[in-house]
């Protein structure tokens, strides 16, 4: 009893320091913002996969702020399409351009667990859009049991990075020729404790969520990597970031006991970052005038930061790049 009374004397004293420092930040960034953002992104087109909740529901709203025309890319188009009237609302946006409009807002559907639909997710793409300024590779699974993908492939590798691997590829030319345009990548600190194993990619020898999850996170940013190096000089550039520790449905795979949930709950929210927050690094890099030009880089919190080796080894990520082509069927 004394112990746990002493870790919820820890958990609110630590979160009412954390919510006056957020208090003052916050006050100080949308000063900044309102100011220096507005209509930044007037007359772009972006897309964010997962844009339903979470992080990519937070980087979306701010981008409308901007004045960005935003496809939320996600799998359930019922929950999208309810995020999507909220967001109209909250924002006062229409649901298509118009002349009193600043911001647009639609949905698409695209099922990062099936090559058949991120392919005709692309296709629908290119035949409606004229242009593409802004990618964002958000959605992500997080240490779910073991299953597989539609095409065969182990969830977190297949969702997180091959998924993606695809969409980029297929929108590579609409990004290229609407040029000067930007690729993020959503990474995880958790990079650090993945390995590359080709001979076990599928995890059918061994799996280890925690593992799994972490190997998918460390492939993002070997992609990200050698996808820099391939559009040197075409004006698209690639970053990837981690967003830190956010409070998200991600962990929705994650059993907590019963009785620790309170407890959770409220170290949660005085310690973790909020959707909002969390989601500052991705608008930074898909808006910012800072980042113009820059490439290859990994960010958190708005800053550059470095690499352990085995995420900067240029050898494994143009391995892991011509396997990825073969497995999602870019080459035979």
């Amino acid at each position: 009893m004394a112990a746990t009374a002493v870790v919820l004397a820890a958990a609110l004293g630590g979160g009412l320091l954390l919510l006056a420092r957020r208090f003052w930040a916050a006050a100080a960034k949308a000063t900044q913002s309102a100011a220096a953002a507005a209509g930044l992104m007037e007359g772009k087109t972006v897309i964010i996969t997962g844009a339903n909740s979470g992080l990519g529901r937070a980087t979306a709203a701010e981008l409308l702020r901007q004045h960005a025309r935003v496809i939320m890319a996600c799998r359930d188009r019922v929950r999208a399409e309810e995020a999507a009237r909220e967001l109209r609302a909250e924002l006062g946006l229409c649901s298509r351009g118009g002349g009193e409009c600043r911001g647009e807002l639609l949905v698409r559907e695209l099922d990062l667990a099936s090559l058949r639909s991120v392919r005709s997710f692309c296709q629908q793409v290119l035949q409606e859009e004229s242009r593409l300024d802004v990618l964002i590779n958000n959605a992500g699974i997080f240490q779910c049991p073991y299953m597989k993908t539609e095409d065969g492939f182990e969830m977190q590798f297949g969702v997180n990075h091959l998924g993606h691997f695809l969409l980029t590829n297929l929108l590579l030319g609409l990004l290229k020729n609407s040029a000067p345009s930007r690729i993020v990548v959503v990474s995880s600190k958790l990079y650090k404790y993945g390995e590359i194993n080709f001979d076990d990619l599928n995890s059918e020898l061994n799996y280890n969520k925690s593992f799994a999850y972490s190997r998918s996170k460390l492939a993002n940013i070997l992609f990200t990597r050698e996808l820099a190096r391939r559009l040197e000089n075409t004006g698209v550039t690639v970053n990837v970031l981690h967003p830190g520790i956010v409070r998200t449905n991600l962990g929705r795979h994650i059993h907590i006991p019963l009785l620790a949930k309170p407890l959770f709950n409220l170290v949660s929210w005085a310690f973790f970052k909020s959707p909002l927050e969390g989601a500052q690094t991705s608008i930074y890099l898909a808006s910012s005038p800072e980042v113009e030009g820059v490439s290859g880089k990994y960010f958190g919190d708005c800053k550059e930061e470095e690499l352990l080796p085995k995420a900067m080894d240029d050898l494994i990520g143009r391995k892991l790049w011509d396997i990825s082509e073969v497995m999602v069927g870019l080459l035979k």
